[in-house]
Formats: structure tokens, sequence, C-alpha cells
């Protein structure tokens, strides 16, 4: 009896498992999409970006409702457990990187209406796309219990500090070259924000994994580049 129910709890967690890796896919898209729109001006994909996150939060719920009823069924041992917590963890991060992804696509239907800023679509780009790579590294490092990638995912987040912190002199640059690219440069400014908290969100899943593989979250304090103070967005 007890191993027809250890073998139900395994079944029951590899399926929680399995919608967070189907979460992160789908969030990895939102994060290459929304840039894509904001640099092509695609105002129909900004909106599938906008309507996709109705998924993604569903997806979130989904996780956490059958994530804590293996926690109050099943009464796992101590790794089942911490395997269930970060579960629901980075179910949590995901769904926060899909709401960033939203607001971009938001802010690019503004920005299409304005004349473009030049260079800022592609720079836009090249970030996100750092960040989808750190994101996609977490998730496969989560799948294998990799806590040796997890910990590269960790130490590349600085990179995408430097990027947003070099994107946030340039738009400066343009605002006070020109007065009339305030308004959009302060939404771009706004993006690269969000952008560099994906990068935070990543490596908050690779911390959690880090945790699930070891049993303890790192102790050094992730570094950060902290040249820039800007405005919250």
């Amino acid at each position: 009896m007890s191993q027809h129910i250890l073998s139900a709890f395994d079944r029951d967690l590899e399926a929680v498992q399995a919608l967070v890796v189907k979460m992160g896919g789908m969030v990895e898209a939102q994060i290459l999409d929304a840039a894509q729109a904001l640099d092509t001006r695609d105002a129909e994909l900004a909106s599938a970006v906008r309507l996709r996150d109705k998924a993604i939060d569903a997806l979130e719920e989904k996780i956490n409702e059958e994530a804590a009823r293996l926690i109050a069924l099943r009464a796992p041992a101590a790794s089942d457990l911490r395997t269930a917590l970060t579960v629901m963890k980075i179910a949590g991060s995901l769904e926060r990187v899909g709401d960033y992804a939203k607001n971009i696509a938001k802010r690019s239907d503004v920005l299409m209406q304005a004349p473009a800023i030049a260079g800022s679509g592609g720079a836009i780009r090249r970030m996100a796309k750092a960040v989808e790579g750190m994101m996609r590294d977490a998730i496969d490092a989560y799948i294998q219990r990799d806590a040796a990638l997890a910990a590269d995912v960790r130490a590349r987040d600085i990179e995408v500090d430097q990027m947003y912190n070099a994107l946030f002199r340039e738009f400066l640059t343009y605002m006070l070259e020109d007065p009339r690219n305030i308004t959009s440069c302060m939404h771009l400014h706004f993006i690269a924000k969000n952008i560099e908290r994906m990068g935070d969100h990543a490596t908050s899943i690779s911390e959690q994994v880090i945790y699930l593989v070891t049993g303890e979250l790192p102790d050094e304090p992730r570094q950060k580049d902290n040249s820039v103070q800007s405005v919250e967005g």
C-alpha cells in the first residue's frame, strides 16, 4: 500500500512539474514576442502577447492548486516537500515575467503612434534575447537538477544589468538632445526596466534550483551593477 501511495505521489508531482515546464516555454515565447513587436512595430503581435497572459495566469493558479493539494493530501517527505514548494515559487516568478511581457506590449502600442527612436528596438530586442536565454537555461537547470547551470544563470544577471544601464544612459542622452523624445524615451526606459526585472526573476528561479538540489540557497549575494539609479516603472 505504501508503494502504491508513493507511486501516486510521484505521478502527481511529475504532472505538476510538467506544467511548470510548459509555463516556462510559454513565458520564454512571450519575452521574445514582446520585444519583436516593439522592434518591428507589430500591433497584431503586441495584441497577441497581451491576450496570452491570461493563459499564463491560469496555469500559475493551476500549478499552485495542484502543489497545495499534493502537500495537503500526500504528507510528503522533506525532499519532496522542498520540490513542491520550489514548484510554487518558480511558477510565481514565471507569472511575474509574463506580466512584464504584457506591460511591454502595452507600451509598444503607445510607441507605435510616435516616431521611432533610432536603434532602440534592436537594443531592447538584444537585451530580451539575453534574458530569454537565462530563462531557458534556468528551466533546463530545473528539469535536469543542474546546480552548476543554475549558478551560471545567476552569474549572467550582471550582464543584463549592464545592458540596462547602457540603455538608460542612451535614452537620457536622447531626451537631453531633443525634448520631443522625452515621452518615447520614458516608455522605452520602463520597457528596459521590465526586461531587467525579468532577468532578476530568471535569477530567482536559478536560486530555487540550487536550493532544490543542495537544500541551501546561495550564501553570497548575487552580483549586481548598480551604477545607474533609475526611476521605477
